[in-house]
């Protein structure tokens, strides 16, 4: 694919996406706000009311009141759903995990360090695993184990950990976090899709023919929907996960992840229900998070080598020497011209055949390429650990250079 279509592909491909999620999460988040924040009606109401609930925005009143069911006679003339909000955002989504990850093959999907697939086996991987996600979890939520809430939820978290750690060890760790945010965003569009829009959709078919709407199709919904909402802050950390190469390139990108899905659903439980939030559910909360600031600050590498254990012996390394590894495996990508085809700009702005540049990203060229190991992408150019290690030395030593020692 030309560079100029796919970069034009992920523009559109993003701001598209990024505007539906905004959405989708925002009504997730206000709902859910909305029915714990329910109190008795104020006064005698007719039809199956469950709550109300009065709000101030925009300089006026809201007054809510929620129904279970409805009678025929209650219909309104206008319904508004909330469904492609999320239908937008998976699409748009898949389509940016094609564009960006399957298509650009090796350089964003695969890490040779980590696994020797070839590029069409992760593609069927990745895809496969979105699919057969939802079906293992659905067949779980629809079968009797689902009438004991708890148990099942542990099993689907047993499997989730089983999943995450799977993708860290066939993908690159970038990839296999955004693998999983693809994963669980796809379990919450498919029950939007599959669960909660044909149960409402049934509800209201049964109202219009004057029966009774079955009041469980609404519960399994609303179960489907709650699911949904302690799935987004994970899924929006995976979305965002790219950006912080202390989280998914540590040595154990699963547990780190692992950590953040806890801490990201007992926070969002929090706010749910601040002052009735469970012990067990704070504490879990607060030593993922713990958990999550120790193992980042420590200097373990994906290699296994603790940063400055490979490089204190070393004698002085010169700047002239550092320019020579960044230029071998560095600059077909952080340059003014990037040979490589898939970047025809240096990615994020970054450009390496500056000296001043360099000197001035050196603790960032420690973390990404020394010490995280996220960085040549994919190791694409092939940098050895000796060269890392040269890298992490030079820093080490204080990173001195001068545009004269640049020859």
């Amino acid at each position: 694919m030309p560079a100029i279509v796919s970069e034009w592909l992920n523009i559109l491909l993003r701001w598209t996406h990024l505007i539906a999620a905004i959405m989708w999460v925002g009504d997730s988040l206000l709902f859910m706000w909305m029915d714990s924040h329910l109190e008795p009606p104020s006064r005698p109401r007719e039809g199956d009311v469950s709550g109300e609930l009065w709000m101030v925005h925009s300089g006026g009143f809201y007054e809510l009141v929620k129904r279970k069911t409805l009678a025929p006679g209650e219909l309104p003339k206008t319904l508004h759903w909330f469904k492609w909000q999320s239908y937008t955002t998976w699409l748009s989504g898949a389509a940016l995990l094609a564009v960006v990850y399957w298509f650009g093959g090796h350089a964003w999907l695969l890490d040779n360090a980590v696994s020797s697939l070839t590029v069409g086996q992760a593609v069927a991987l990745s895809a496969g695993s979105l699919v057969a996600g939802w079906l293992v979890y659905d067949a779980l939520w629809m079968s009797p184990l689902a009438k004991k809430p708890a148990l099942a939820g542990l099993v689907s978290f047993a499997l989730l950990v089983a999943t995450i750690y799977g993708f860290t060890h066939a993908f690159s760790a970038r990839a296999a976090f955004l693998q999983t945010g693809a994963f669980l965003a796809t379990i919450m569009a498919a029950n939007v899709w599959r669960r909660i829009v044909p149960a409402q959709t049934q509800m209201l078919a049964a109202t219009r023919a004057g029966q009774k709407a079955d009041a469980t199709l609404g519960a399994r919904a609303k179960q489907r929907s709650t699911h949904n909402h302690y799935m987004t802050f994970p899924v929006v950390f995976c979305m965002l996960s790219n950006h912080f190469p202390s989280m998914y390139g540590h040595a154990q990108p699963a547990l780190v992840l692992t950590l953040f899905v806890v801490f990201g659903a007992a926070f969002k439980y929090w706010m749910n229900f601040r002052g009735r939030t469970p012990l067990l559910v704070q504490g879990a909360g607060a030593l993922a998070l713990l958990a999550l600031v120790g193992l980042t600050a420590s200097p373990a590498k994906r290699g296994g080598v603790g940063v400055g254990g490979a490089t204190s012996g070393m004698g002085v390394v010169s700047f002239e020497t550092t320019r020579g590894i960044l230029e071998r495996r560095c600059w077909t990508c952080h340059s003014a011209h990037p040979t490589n085809p898939s970047f025809p700009e240096p990615p994020a702005g970054v450009r390496l055949d500056d000296p001043e540049r360099v000197l001035a990203l050196a603790e960032r060229i420690r973390v990404r390429v020394v010490e995280t190991k996220t960085m040549p992408l994919g190791n694409l150019t092939g940098i050895t650990e000796e060269e890392r290690d040269t890298l992490g030395a030079w820093i080490a030593q204080g990173a001195k250079g001068s545009k004269t020692d640049w020859r």
